[in-house]
């Protein structure tokens, strides 16, 4: 039996957690004959096993014995994994057809297959500004970490949908390895590739109805994930009535959109959002001058759309980089969920939390310090503000906001934290006013419609580099799928990190398994409520809070929200 592959690039993955069973990566021409070999030696294996076995010699059988090489039947043909420290790993599994086909267009499912397909290196990203690893138009692929295979396991699932806003990432980053959260908790971890940027959110259908639903292209691609996760996760031991889906910045905020989607009703029981929040979507017409402005960039007409299938994908990239009539982003054009009518009908959390969601259990969650990294990283200067200039930088960082008054703020965070520095007031503010305000309204609308919510803090504050990072923006990942020896890891790898890791990672299974967060590590966690707005604490010891920061939720409510960049 031949085994056709898909890709053979070698993505990142985590080498150091190699297992000594695996199968060395190889050419296409190699790789096709290894396997097919393979799968005859292990039968062969499996007698010789049991022969030595009924000798009396089992540790020479089993040092003989090769590795069995792991493979799932899907809907669409017979995926080949590998398998290391006894989780079975399958890699960029196609869950849609090739979007090149498609561009601007909702998803298709992908082709079915004959021969058994590769599944060991990750798929490409999709197309994005970033180098870090390959890139295509073909880049509906997930991945899967598996106990075990077709075993009537019925486990719960847990899918990550990445961040980068909705302009750059993948599902390929060791810090999404899901290795630890299956040997931890019995589960099955699913990370996910959808278009991005201007390929999964530009609205052309007020041009030509044959793009309708192209404005959330990058959505329904994620809904589409979702049905292959629903129609095939119980061949890799998986509960499809068991789906907690979860993400990071940006992952968080497509999965509030996913919130307020009729098709992606069903598809998921529990969600959970970290950093990220989706109060307000692009509306139509704003959508609509923004494609308009991206096609002058272009130099195509809007009634000549079909041109577009002809321009090279570098092309497209570099065209949103042209203009930007809302100046949302400096230099570039916004690209983000919106209301369409159709495949997104309303705000995702306005004027109120969705009805759609009402009774899936969600749990709402940022950082203390959002901003060291978010905007520290690229303006290092952050870190030794003088108070002179502040209110203007607080102001800008903010969208340049004329309905804020920012000197009001430097001079309410002076007096509530009489001892910050002006770059804690910095920090402190723009996270609040960035970040952590959209998560505030969130879980106050869910609470008023009485849905089942629990909100958390990170105080846990990073010791690297001398501490500077503290609790800031991507420090949860790590945590949540027990990763803190990940390069990438904000948390850095001592004892204290792991011992959180284990807290966090264990109430977010026991949130995929039963639809309620709490379990042993942690105190007792009560819902949301305006009365209380209890607040797990995550750090070291976890603790519960009741309204943390309640002066600064008091001083930001004061001002009209406006989602960042739609």
């Amino acid at each position: 039996m031949s085994v056709k592959s898909r890709w053979r690039y070698h993505g990142p993955t985590m080498r150091r957690r190699s297992h000594p069973g695996m199968v060395p990566r190889t050419s296409p021409e190699r790789g096709r004959a290894s396997a097919s070999l393979s799968r005859r030696d292990v039968l062969r294996g499996a007698v010789g096993v049991s022969s030595a076995l009924a000798l009396g010699a089992p540790n020479a059988a089993r040092a003989a014995a090769p590795a069995p090489v792991p493979i799932a039947v899907t809907r669409h043909g017979r995926v080949e994994g590998r398998t290391a420290r006894g989780v079975h790993v399958f890699k960029g599994i196609p869950y849609g057809a090739d979007t090149a086909r498609r561009r601007f267009r909702p998803p298709l499912p992908p082709e079915s297959w004959s021969e058994v397909r590769a599944a060991v290196d990750y798929g490409p990203a999709a197309p994005q500004k970033s180098k870090g690893e390959p890139q295509s138009e073909d880049c509906l692929c997930l991945n899967v970490w598996t106990p075990a295979l077709a075993d009537g396991g019925r486990r719960a699932v847990l899918v990550y949908i990445h961040g980068g806003g909705y302009s750059g990432g993948s599902g390929s980053s060791p810090l999404y390895d899901g290795t630890n959260l299956c040997l931890r908790g019995n589960v099955v971890v699913v990370t996910v590739n959808h278009r991005l940027n201007v390929f999964g959110y530009l609205s052309l259908e007020k041009f030509d109805a044959a793009y309708a639903g192209g404005g959330n292209a990058g959505q329904l691609d994620l809904v589409l994930a979702l049905r292959w996760v629903r129609d095939n996760i119980a061949q890799f031991g998986g509960d499809p009535a068991r789906v907690l889906i979860f993400g990071q910045s940006g992952g968080g905020a497509k999965i509030a959109t996913l919130l307020a989607m009729p098709s992606a009703q069903g598809l998921f029981q529990r969600a959970l959002t970290m950093s990220g929040q989706q109060v307000t979507a692009s509306g139509p017409n704003a959508a609509r001058e923004r494609a308009r402005a991206y096609l002058a960039a272009l130099r195509v007409e809007p009634s000549r759309l079909h041109e577009l299938d002809r321009v090279p994908m570098a092309d497209l990239l570099a065209a949103a980089d042209a203009a930007d009539p809302d100046h949302t982003l400096p230099g570039s054009l916004y690209f983000g969920p919106v209301v369409d009518q159709s495949a997104l009908p309303r705000h995702p959390f306005f004027p109120n939390a969705p009805p759609l969601a009402a009774r899936i259990p969600l749990i709402l969650g940022n950082t203390l310090d959002e901003t060291r990294s978010l905007i520290g990283r690229g303006h290092p200067e952050c870190f030794d503000l003088p108070w002179q200039g502040l209110s203007e930088r607080i102001a800008k960082e903010l969208g340049g906001r004329t309905d804020v008054d920012a000197d009001h703020v430097v001079a309410e965070y002076r007096r509530i934290y009489p001892k910050y520095t002006p770059s804690e007031v910095f920090f402190a503010a723009t996270t609040a006013g960035r970040s952590w305000r959209g998560q505030v309204i969130e879980a106050e609308q869910r609470a008023a419609a009485r849905a089942p919510t629990w909100v958390y803090q990170v105080n846990f504050r990073s010791p690297l580099d001398g501490g500077k990072w503290r609790a800031s923006h991507t420090i949860d990942i790590a945590l949540s799928f027990d990763n803190t020896d990940a390069p990438e890891a904000l948390t850095g790898n001592a004892e204290p990190a792991r011992q959180l890791a284990a807290v966090v990672s264990e109430t977010w299974i026991a949130f995929a398994k039963t639809g309620n967060p709490n379990q042993r590590r942690i105190p007792a966690w009560p819902q949301y409520a305006t009365d209380a707005r209890a607040t797990l604490i995550v750090d070291q010891p976890p603790r519960i809070e009741h309204d943390p920061r309640a002066s600064e939720r008091a001083l930001f409510e004061a001002f009209p929200y406006r989602q960042p960049g739609s």
